[in-house]
């Protein structure tokens, strides 16, 4: 068995996996992500010190080599600021960069801007052009990173892109600048735009060890998630072997990351949204506010059947649970382990939207507990234990993390990962 593990969302991202990620790197030579762009953030909290990454996996914190496969698409600019912002914990050689990972250039973002406004039935985008950045991909008109390095290259795909969107971009733009802008970032990065496919497939076999990092959640994944309320690519395990260049069975597990709750950023539907004072409580004492965005995020009691959905698609073995001090001092906690619909009981998740939103929470209710970060070296309360009881019965996973706080240290590993 190969020396890997895949760590991805079994929600609608947010779920903590930066945190989670940032507390297994150590263990890992290799941190590798495989799809999305700066839509994705996650905060890791170390000595004190807050960092926000978009781009990077939180690996880098560690000195561990961190990979951005081709499965991305990667903002040149904010890569750069990104890598400032780590200098003095990693330096650039630690970074490998796919040829093949195609770039959100500046005409994207305003795609995504122009785009959204017009759609009658919003889907809350981040505005960070990664949509755009995908269409032009599968339009064959997308500008990959190995294309950023030759200017005469850079300059042609360029203007035919732009060319393309005449009529859909209302913003005028400099093919000069653009290429001048991004020609020197191509050429900063240089040195680390290498074939990662090729490194990590030999890496592997020579058993080093590798950590896959997915971005958002399964419930955005563009197959499988609440089409049209998704991002443009794959979040699921698929997306980690098509994009890393990989085949399946170098993955040798799979941890799926939970909130403790559910939240959600954007439209579409939610069927444990809840709202008023318990909502309020846990979007304030969960600092429930987009990481790229900004934007408050919905708040739901945890959906164990999404969960449920997530760990049957990608072959989840392992659950982290996350945030679930954040559900300290409540008097009750509740988990939805089946739907109302048309006047029946079920577990099934309809594909349709419109259906989704029909469907009524049943709910078990767990007495609440008292458990934060300070408690971490005591035994857990036996309300908390149920309720962890609970998720692995109805899943089939077992829970071998909790995070009982925003720091690295505020961690508790319950079970191995063998």
């Amino acid at each position: 068995m190969y020396k890997t593990l895949a760590v991805l969302g079994l929600q609608f991202g947010d779920e903590g996996k930066g945190k989670i990620v940032d507390y297994l790197s150590s263990s890992f030579e290799i941190v590798a992500r495989y799809q999305g762009g700066a839509n994705a953030g996650h905060t890791v909290i170390t000595g004190g010190k807050v960092f926000k990454f978009h781009l990077i996996p939180s690996g880098i914190l560690h000195g561990t080599i961190c990979v951005l496969g081709n499965g991305m698409v990667i903002d040149p600019i904010q890569l750069l600021e990104e890598m400032k912002m780590v200098q003095d914990y990693s330096p650039q050689k630690k970074l490998r960069i796919s040829e093949r990972a195609h770039v959100v250039m500046p005409y994207h973002k305003e795609q995504d801007r122009v785009e959204e406004e017009k759609k009658s039935n919003r889907i809350g985008t981040t505005g960070k052009g990664i949509g755009p950045a995908y269409e032009d991909k599968y339009g064959r008109i997308g500008i990959r990173m190995v294309d950023l390095i030759n200017r005469e290259r850079l300059e042609e795909k360029v203007r035919l892109a732009l060319k393309m969107k005449e009529g859909i971009i209302e913003k005028s733009y400099s093919v000069k600048d653009i290429v001048q802008e991004y020609h020197e970032a191509g050429l900063r990065l240089k040195k680390n735009i290498i074939d990662t496919g090729e490194f990590l497939r030999k890496s592997i076999e020579e058993g080093r060890s590798v950590l896959f990092e997915g971005a958002q959640g399964t419930h955005l994944d563009v197959d499988f998630g609440m089409y049209p309320f998704v991002t443009s690519s794959n979040t699921s395990i698929g997306g980690a072997i098509t994009g890393l260049g990989i085949p399946p069975h170098y993955i040798s597990n799979v941890m799926g990351v939970v909130k403790a709750y559910t939240t959600k950023v954007g439209e579409g539907p939610f069927p444990t949204e809840i709202k008023g004072k318990i909502a309020e409580e846990i979007l304030k004492k969960g600092n429930e506010y987009g990481t790229t965005t900004g934007r408050p995020r919905r708040i739901g009691w945890l959906d164990i059947n999404l969960v449920r959905y997530s760990v049957e698609l990608s072959g989840v073995r392992y659950i982290a649970i996350s945030k679930i001090d954040i559900l300290s001092g409540l008097d009750e906690v509740k988990v939805s382990y089946a739907y109302e619909y048309n006047g029946k009981i079920t577990r099934k998740i309809p594909s349709d939207p419109a259906e989704i939103s029909k469907l009524k929470p049943v709910y078990k209710v767990f007495d609440g507990w008292e458990f934060t970060g300070k408690d971490l070296k005591h035994e857990i309360p036996k309300n908390m234990k149920k309720y962890i009881k609970f998720i692995e019965e109805k899943t089939g996973a077992k829970v071998v993390i909790i995070s009982l706080g925003a720091s690295r240290e505020d961690t508790k590993l319950l079970g191995r990962i063998k």
